[in-house]
C-alpha cells in the first residue's frame, strides 16, 4: 500500500486552504440537512467564482463565499457581483473568526446572511435575506449549475470520457 505524504501546512496559504475546505464540508452538511445540495469552486458569468453554489428543493439558488482570513474578507470587492446570481448569499467563516466586519455597511448585512463552521457542521447566525432572482436569469443559471454537478459526475464515473469528446 503506497503511504501517503504529510500535508504540507508551512505557509499560510496551505493553512488557510485547508481551513477553508474544513468550513465547505461543514456547510455542505448543514445545507444537506435542509435538502440542500451544494457543489464546490462554480464559475460564474462576468469571470468569477462561487466557493460555493447550492439549490434547494424548490430551485432556489443560493452562493456561499467562505473567508478564513480577516485580510482576505477585507480585500474582497467583488462579493456584489455574485448577486445577481443567487436568491440567498452567505458568508461562511471558521468558528473563532472575528465576523464583526460581516456588520458593517460594505457587507451589506441586511441582505448577506453569515455561516459559522468547522469541518463536522455549521450554524446560521445570521439569515440571508431572500432576493428572488428574475426568471431568465435563474434558469441560465440553474442550467450551468446542472451541467457542472453533470461533468463533475462524468468525470468521476469516465475521466477519459473528455479526452476523448472535448468540449466544443
Amino acid at each position: 500500500m503506497a503511504s501517503v505524504a504529510p500535508l504540507d501546512v508551512s505557509t499560510p496559504d496551505a493553512v488557510e486552504r485547508l481551513v477553508a475546505a474544513d468550513v465547505a464540508r461543514g456547510v455542505c452538511r448543514m445545507l444537506l440537512r435542509h435538502d440542500i445540495v451544494a457543489i464546490a469552486e462554480v464559475p460564474l458569468d462576468g469571470g468569477r467564482r462561487a466557493d460555493l453554489m447550492a439549490i434547494g428543493p424548490k430551485g432556489e439558488l443560493i452562493i456561499v463565499e467562505i473567508k478564513v482570513s480577516r485580510a482576505d474578507l477585507l480585500g474582497d470587492g467583488k462579493w456584489t457581483d455574485y448577486l445577481p446570481h443567487c436568491d440567498r448569499f452567505f458568508w461562511a467563516v471558521p468558528a473563532g473568526f472575528n465576523a464583526s466586519p460581516l456588520e458593517g455597511e460594505a457587507f451589506l448585512p441586511e441582505r448577506a446572511g453569515v455561516i459559522v463552521a468547522d469541518r463536522y457542521d455549521a450554524a446560521i447566525v445570521r439569515e440571508a435575506a431572500v432576493v428572488a432572482m428574475p426568471a431568465t436569469a435563474r434558469r441560465k443559471c440553474t442550467t450551468a449549475l446542472a451541467r457542472r454537478a453533470a461533468r463533475r459526475v462524468m468525470g468521476l464515473v469516465d475521466p477519459e470520457a473528455f479526452g476523448a469528446f472535448p468540449r466544443g
